[in-house]
């Protein structure tokens, strides 16, 4: 079912991507409408897209409440469960104050504040996500962000509110301010501002080709996570690995959408075979079989057949996935060797599904290989590094005569005027 790239011969790894293009000009046209239409344009964009338009762009208090009131309570244990381990995970990440002295009297402080009010996207296309809301509000939330908004799609069946699960996740999180927006119009939405809705410092969360594109084309108007498109995933594994495991992570991302990518990347040609046969049993009883033969057998997903482990790891590394799983005899020393994945899944008990809900890690993460440069979500994303500097007469005495030439030699004089002044006086 995967086509398979052999890299046995010698041939330079090509990144199995096959991502839909030319969105930008589109995407262009809706941020544009929005900036000069305010809410209606939202309204009407939502409409043209999503087959309805709600009564309001912000979701009423008592629909947000209904939603909680009739939550499946196995599903409120689960997101409670979630929001408490997350929590747990992301205060962890909170970077500690620091204080250097320099001398006497010369001392910078490193402080961390957090941004004032943040945009949270969750996606409500072809599948829904309470958990999205979870790994958006938790570490804004332990950052000590002051003002959320979060926005998800209108839905046809739901008289045009996100979907009630989602709503119900906002309620349980604390979160009242909810917009039945999606697409690249609630980005435009979250950092222009429109009416009823002030712009937001940062935009974080997953979201379709439509959404990263608006997140990459406002990046300077706002702070973004990270470009979280398409969702993939890529496997490492020798001949250890079980095939019914790594098929089944396989297809668990494929399910998402017929865009996303499942990659194998196996120094063993048997483990691909049987790999393979267990898609061709797995893949036909699974509940979207379609749309996960369709992503499976497109361009961006692929069986990669490599000499030895190294050259899968190197191989990996080059792809930078979102999701990296590694299922080696030596997976944790396998995982150290890795630099560029969005999260890192070591062994066979460590799927990509528990990372999409329990596990406590965030599954906000960078996809279509920026994991080389960006992070998946955190609570830094939220928080700002501010230097305090605090030096006194003396101090700066000391350093007069050295900042005065390093000044004159940037032909900089009045930087230079404004140290030589204070220890004339």
């Amino acid at each position: 079912m995967l086509r398979r790239i052999d890299l046995r011969n010698g041939e330079p790894f090509e990144v199995p991507r096959a991502l839909p293009e030319g969105q930008a000009a589109a995407v262009t046209h809706i941020i544009d409408e929005v900036r000069t239409g305010g809410a209606q344009a939202v309204l009407d964009a939502g409409e043209r897209f999503d087959g309805v338009r709600p009564a309001s762009l912000r979701v009423p208090a008592e629909v947000l409440e209904a939603a909680e009131r009739t939550l499946d309570p196995a599903v409120r244990e689960a997101l409670l469960t979630a929001i408490e381990r997350a929590t747990r995970v992301h205060n962890d990440q909170l970077p500690a104050p620091g204080t250097t002295e320099l001398g006497p009297g010369a001392v910078v402080h490193q402080t961390w504040r957090p941004v004032r009010r943040v945009g949270l996207y969750v996606p409500g296309g072809r599948a829904v996500y309470p958990s999205s809301v979870v790994m958006n509000v938790v570490p804004a939330r332990v950052a000590g962000v002051e003002s959320m908004a979060v926005v998800s799609p209108p839905q046809v069946d739901h008289d045009g509110w996100p979907h009630p699960t989602i709503l119900a996740a906002c309620r349980l999180l604390g979160i009242d301010e909810v917009y039945a927006a999606g697409g690249a119009q609630a980005v435009a939405m979250l950092a222009l501002g429109v009416e009823g809705c002030e712009p937001v410092n940062v935009i974080t969360g997953p979201g379709n080709i439509y959404v990263t594109e608006a997140k990459r084309l406002l990046r300077g108007t706002v702070g973004i996570d990270s470009e979280a498109g398409p969702t993939e995933i890529a496997i490492v594994a020798d001949d250890s690995a079980d095939p019914a495991f790594v098929a089944a992570d396989l297809i668990s991302q494929a399910e998402h959408d017929v865009v996303a990518a499942s990659v194998l990347i196996t120094d063993s040609e048997a483990l691909a075979n049987a790999v393979d046969e267990q898609l061709e049993i797995q893949v036909p009883a699974a509940k979207h079989s379609d749309r996960i033969r369709q992503a499976l057998t497109g361009r961006q997903s692929a069986a990669v057949i490599t000499t030895d482990i190294p050259q899968a790891l190197a191989a990996a590394d080059a792809y930078a996935a979102e999701h990296l799983e590694i299922h080696t005899r030596d997976a944790a020393a396998d995982a150290a060797a890795i630099r560029n994945a969005g999260a890192i899944f070591v062994g066979p008990y460590s799927p990509v599904s528990l990372g999409d809900y329990l596990a406590g890690s965030n599954h906000v993460l960078p996809t279509a290989g920026c994991a080389c440069h960006s992070s998946g979500l955190n609570v830094t994303t939220f928080l700002r590094s501010v230097q305090v500097v605090e030096y006194d007469q003396p101090a700066l005495d000391g350093l007069t005569d050295q900042i005065q030439a390093l000044a004159l030699a940037e032909d900089l004089p009045s930087h230079a005027q404004a140290v030589t002044i204070r220890r004339e006086r």
